[in-house]
This record gives C-alpha cells, structure tokens and sequence, in this order.
C-alpha cells in the first residue's frame, strides 16, 4: 500500500447514513426576512412619498407659493394640464413641468395668530 491509497481510504465518506437536509422553510428564512426588512425599510415610505407628492402636484392651483425640485421659490400665475407657469419677479415667469413642484410655502396671511 502506497501513501496515496492511505490519503484516498482516509478522505472516503464513512459508509453510515448521510446527514439529514434541513428544512427548505427553514433554509429560505433568512432571505425571506431580507425580502420583509426592505419592504419596511425602502420600499413601503418609497411609495408613501409618491403618494404625497402626485396628491400635491393635483392640488396646485394659481396663487400658491411653491419651490420647485431646483429650489427657484415664485407664486403659481396660471396651470396648465401638464405645466404650471410660475412667477418669480416682475415680468418673469417660468414654465415648469407640474412634478418639478416639490413643495407649497405656507404665506403669512394663512397662519394662524397666536
């Protein structure tokens, strides 16, 4: 017998019976978990901000005060069905697409006093 064959009988699998598979449930747990963290986690606000920001593109109307996604701050003059025309000086006004709108100013005159 050569060392060869001895490595070869030493590395051979004992001949009792092979190692029970766990469960497949339990296998794919941990991926599950993943798939349910991200969901909380990124997905679920994600889709609340989309929400909250095509319910507030609906609901401009000429006069609010509004900042766009660029941050240019002006008061709405006119809306169109996919643009809104926005005010920012004395004879200047700028044409931007409704989703660019990303926020509506609170005025003054709309505050309560305290």
């Amino acid at each position: 017998m050569t060392i060869l064959d001895l490595l070869m009988i030493a590395q051979a699998a004992p001949a009792g019976d092979p190692a029970p598979q766990p469960n497949l449930l339990m296998q794919m747990f941990p991926l599950i978990l993943i798939f349910v963290l991200f969901y909380f986690v990124l997905i679920r606000p994600q889709q609340k901000r989309t929400k909250q920001h095509q319910k507030l593109v609906a609901s401009l109307k000429t006069g609010d005060k509004v900042v766009t996604n660029s941050g240019l701050h002006g008061i709405i003059a006119n809306v169109k069905d996919g643009t809104v025309i926005i005010k920012v000086a004395d004879n200047v006004k700028l044409e931007f697409d409704r989703s660019a709108v990303v926020g509506i100013e609170k005025s003054e005159d709309s505050l309560p006093n305290s």
